[in-house]
């Protein structure tokens, strides 16, 4: 095994980023499963004693969840209903003992085409807030997500956390799987909208993931969605044009298409029937 870092402070853990290659460790439950057939040597940086990097707060305008909230965390935590999507999504990551260790960074990160927070966190607008020694930048989450497996996170920096602007608005989350839990998704998609006083959509966001390279926004559908009510018969087959499922062990590419339709449409009248509840 090779170098084995556990920084006290976020400028140690930058400075060692800086001066040489490392793999950042958080949760684990990516990381270790991965490395069950073959263990590189590769020097770690555990991030796991940084102080102040774990929690949920807002801010100003948005809300921010450092790099070290748990899954467990957001799922437990008193939210808007603008998180109600991301909560559902943190419900199925797993079990109980994932979540309680599994991090929110850890899983944009590890950048799988089924990772089952990215459509809740794309539908939310979320921003990625990235450190190194120099400074800070901030990216999209649509831009920092480059492929499977591959992010915009450079050697040198570390993700602090998710910013999310706050808005009055509601989302929901939906998953297909083999079974119900603990299962790699074969579909999923996350809605999110906010409604004017007589409940027609002001502004819509839908990702879907599981079915292309990189969980994928819908904007055709969308902009088909605001102005108008909830109802699933707006959604169309040629909005999913986005998407890019293939075949592989858990599904066909026509089905997981099919599923992915059929569970837009869910959403959407998820979200019709929330804001009826509020209403």
């Amino acid at each position: 095994m090779g170098l084995y870092l556990t920084p006290a402070s976020l400028e140690a853990a930058l400075d060692a980023l800086a001066s040489q290659r490392l793999t950042v460790l958080a949760g684990g439950t990516d990381h270790f499963p991965a490395r069950v057939l073959h263990a590189p040597d590769e020097a770690i940086l555990d991030i796991t004693r940084l102080p102040g990097l774990r929690g949920i707060a807002r801010q100003g305008n948005a809300w921010w969840l450092p790099c070290l909230t748990t899954w467990a965390d957001i799922a437990e935590a008193r939210l808007p209903p603008l998180f109600h999507g991301l909560q559902q999504a943190a419900r199925q990551v797993g079990g109980a003992q994932v979540q309680n260790v599994a991090t929110l960074a850890g899983n944009i990160c590890n950048a799988s085409p089924a990772a089952d927070g990215v459509p809740a966190l794309l539908a939310l607008d979320a921003e990625v807030v990235l450190a190194c020694a120099t400074g800070e930048r901030t990216l999209t989450l649509q831009d920092f997500l480059r492929g499977p497996r591959e992010t915009a996170r450079r050697p040198d920096e570390l993700v602090l956390g998710l910013r999310i602007p706050a808005a009055d608005a509601r989302s929901c989350f939906l998953k297909l799987g083999a079974r119900a839990y603990l299962v790699i998704s074969i579909a999923m998609v996350s809605a999110a909208a906010a409604f004017a006083g007589d409940g027609r959509i002001v502004r819509a966001r839908v990702a879907v993931g599981a079915c292309s390279p990189v969980a994928a926004r819908l904007p055709a559908l969308e902009a088909a969605l605001t102005g108008q009510f909830p109802d699933p018969a707006l959604v169309r087959p040629e909005h999913l044009a986005p998407l890019a499922p293939i075949d592989d062990i858990r599904a066909s590419a026509a089905y997981r298409r099919h599923a992915a339709l059929e569970l837009v449409r869910r959403a959407v009248a998820a979200l019709a029937e929330a804001q009826a509840v509020a209403a």
